[in-house]
């Protein structure tokens, strides 16, 4: 079938096999053109199929030859639906990597549960012996535990109200929006799903079971962001998480002998979380244009390479004062917040395309669901029922 993209809200309800294997063949060749990692050798990544799980996993395979297990969420192509694009990222990675002669399995199910916990265990047990580096890059809208109760997350601001630009991304209109503060039991669920509990419940799962090497690492992932997101994101519901995600590394260090708990603040980029957040957007694409004109614009793949090369390699990770990996440092350096400050306030719908750079969003967010590749051709009958191959067996 001729595959197109159909976007509803902030997601894309269709992906393209080719451009996903595209999108990933991309990934790997700029790994393989940088210098090597002397890294982790064996690596579990939880929620490897899009972002910065799947950039780490090419990373951690292709930097440092790494053996990678991972945990995806997704589904496969069942009539003329196609797959998610992280069945058709991972499906794609298999192939490359086995091609590469690199150790890949997916367990693909529902990584809060303990049932895909004693499944990734038993898949150590038998192909690793121990993992050395836990990747925690989950980011679910909702939770269900094993007492089959379901907690949603919520984007909302804390304390009232908040109001400041957006953009709707399908008409180019700034305006203003107004968040509304999150309930009591609103910021509980959000910690719930999106906090740091079920990050140590794997690594307490791991431990227990004896499949964490010693001096093992584990890496969460988390954001803060300028003082204009920090209403709707750091001191918002979101923010309530991350926090306690921070915190859970500081337990997951001092709970765990033989175990160090890091968080990597990474830089705000396109993903299907970020589009969902208001303002979020409207910051990315003025951030992608000051950020592109200073020549420090960085995607997924980019950021990864550079905390498993540059900041978690050797021994002494690179941490700031409250023990954060700062991966959004160019981010946050005051000559590009204090451009983006400027935009902020001149940018209107009669400017926008001037003022920012939506096209970059657009292709960002494209090529999440593997559209807009460079290379593909998208008028061409594709085979959208692929396979992974480890999970074939």
């Amino acid at each position: 079938m001729v595959v197109q993209p159909k976007v509803r809200g902030f997601i894309c309800t269709t992906s393209h096999p080719e451009g996903c294997r595209a999108n990933v063949e991309r990934q790997i060749a700029y790994v393989k053109a940088q210098p090597k990692t002397e890294g982790a050798k064996k690596v579990l990544v939880i929620g490897a199929s899009a972002g910065y799980g799947l950039a780490s996993r090419i990373s951690c395979a292709y930097s440092s030859g790494a053996a990678t297990l991972g945990v995806i969420f997704d589904k496969p192509a069942t009539g003329n639906r196609t797959a998610t694009s992280g069945w058709y990222h991972t499906a794609a990675f298999e192939e490359f990597a086995h091609r590469d002669g690199l150790y890949a399995k997916t367990i693909n199910g529902d990584a809060f549960s303990q049932a895909v916990k004693q499944q990734v265990i038993e898949t150590i047990r038998r192909d690793l012996g121990k993992v050395d580096l836990v990747v925690y890059s989950l980011a679910a809208p909702r939770r269900t535990t094993d007492d089959g109760k379901t907690y949603s997350s919520v984007l909302k601001t804390t304390g009232q109200s908040y109001t400041n630009k957006t953009i709707d991304l399908r008409s180019n209109q700034v305006a203003e929006v107004t968040i509304d503060p999150a309930t009591e039991q609103e910021l509980a669920d959000t910690v719930k799903v999106m906090g740091g509990e079920d990050w140590k419940d794997w690594i307490s799962a791991l431990k227990q079971a004896d499949v964490l090497a010693d001096q093992a690492v584990t890496v969460a992932y988390s954001y803060i962001g300028p003082e204009l997101t920090h209403p709707m994101y750091l001191n918002g519901s979101i923010g309530q998480a991350k926090r306690h995600l921070h915190a859970t590394a500081k337990e997951i260090t001092q709970e765990f002998p033989g175990v160090t708990g890091y968080i990597s603040v990474n830089k705000a980029l396109v993903t299907q979380s970020s589009a969902a957040i208001p303002i979020v957007p409207l910051y990315i694409s003025i951030l992608y244009r000051v950020m592109k004109e200073h020549q420090c614009h960085e995607g997924c793949i980019q950021q990864m390479y550079r905390l498993f090369h540059d900041k978690l390699s050797g021994d002494t990770p690179q941490v700031d004062e409250e023990g954060l990996i700062r991966m959004d440092d160019w981010e946050m350096r005051e000559d590009i917040q204090q451009e983006v400050s400027v935009l902020w306030k001149e940018i209107s719908t009669e400017n926008v395309e001037q003022v920012a750079d939506i096209k970059g969003y657009w292709e960002d967010f494209y090529q999440i669901f593997g559209f807009s590749v460079p290379g593909v051709d998208y008028e061409q009958d594709v085979n959208v029922d692929v396979s992974i191959p480890s999970l074939a067996e």
